[in-house]
This record gives structure tokens, sequence and C-alpha cells, in this order.
């Protein structure tokens, strides 16, 4: 029997597709259901510079957002996926009647359909016609990088999407640049997140809130 490569069986490109298909199939049928709203469903790309609140800030931050929005209120929030899981898992969003959105750098996020909204802080008011000025009645930023760079950008967007409130989370070193372009002042609260960072967190508003106190 001769050693040579074209004397290995070799299946045609449909025949390999088909397969593969086939093979994708099992897959799916015994991977376990996951629930895209659950913390961390997408996984974090430090790369990209996401960094996840763990279980307990985002629910804290969940519920001031449903706190401050009000009822029938809707919610931003920017660059923070995992407050908007926590808003929409076990439908919380539900308590107080109120909407929020997505918007995220990361099109993995666009498995949440209408509610996911592609945004690039280079580019700081491109966004959809379908968002408007003061669109929203609370709205939540966590910008990927601590530079006042990244953070006058996202003050840009921030300040054409809010009707007022507005909690910021980023480092404990940006607390002048978050006075100095937004207005914000410190909370006590500190978030933390999944995996622990070196740089310390905290939270900013322009409003009082005993909830973050």
């Amino acid at each position: 029997m001769s050693d040579s490569d074209d004397d290995v069986p070799q299946l045609s490109a449909a025949t390999l597709a088909a397969l593969q298909e086939f093979y994708d199939d099992q897959k799916m049928d015994q991977a376990p259901a996951t629930d895209i709203y659950a913390v961390g469903a997408v996984e974090e790309d430090w790369g990209m510079s996401q960094f996840w609140y763990n279980e307990e800030t985002a629910s804290r931050l969940a519920e001031e957002a449903i706190l401050q929005a009000g009822k029938g209120g809707r919610i931003a929030c920017l660059s923070c996926p995992s407050v908007y899981q926590r808003l929409k898992k076990n439908d919380l969003v539900g308590i107080n009647d109120v909407t929020a959105v997505v918007l995220e750098y990361d099109r993995r996020f666009a498995v949440y359909g209408d509610e996911f909204v592609f945004y690039d802080y280079n580019n700081p008011l491109s966004l959809p016609e379908s968002i408007g000025p003061q669109s929203f009645d609370f709205v939540l930023a966590d910008p990927p990088y601590l530079s006042e760079e990244c953070l006058s950008k996202v003050a840009i967007t921030v300040k054409f999407l809010t009707k007022g409130k507005t909690l910021l989370c980023t480092g404990a070193i940006m607390e002048e640049h978050a006075s100095k372009l937004m207005g914000l002042k410190m909370c006590n609260f500190l978030p933390k997140h999944s995996h622990n960072l070196a740089n310390e967190f905290r939270c900013y508003t322009n409003y009082e809130s005993t909830n973050l106190s």
C-alpha cells in the first residue's frame, strides 16, 4: 500500500461541512442551557479591558438604578453589562416597570437584541436615531480605561443621554476628573469585581444616595 498523501481518503468540502454541522449540533444538545442574563454569561475579555462586577456589587448598583430611575423610568448601562444583566435577571426591571439598555463596544452583547446599542467611546455621539438627547432617567457608566481622555469622551455621551441623574464607577484615582468633567462626588460604597483588581474602584454620583452611602 502506498504511503503517499494521495492514498489518504478525502471527503468532499460539502461532506466535511455537513459533518461539522452535525458535530456542532451534538455539542449544542449536550451543553447545559446558559442563562444569558446571568452575570458572567459573556466571559470577560481582558484585552478589551472588561472586568465584571461580583454579584453583590451588580445587585447593589441594579437596585440603585431602579430606585433612581423611578416608576416607568429608562436606564442606560454604559460599558457596564453586568449591571444590565442583573437588572434583567429574574425580571428585576419589572419591580418598578423600568426598561434598560446596554451600550457596549463588544458585539457579543448583541444577543440582547434591541436592548443592545453599539457604543465606541471614541465616537461619543455616534448613537442610533432612536436614542435622542435626554432619553434616560438614569445613566450608569463604567469607562473601560482609567484616563482623562477616556472619561472626557464618556462624559459627552452621558450628558447627552441623561435627564439628570448619573452614576459613574471608575478608579479612585479619577476622583478629580469625575468632579471636573461631570460634577460628580465620591460615594462610600466600594464596588468589587469578580476578579480582584489592583486599582481601587469607587462610585460617583451627582445626587445624594443613601443606598451607596
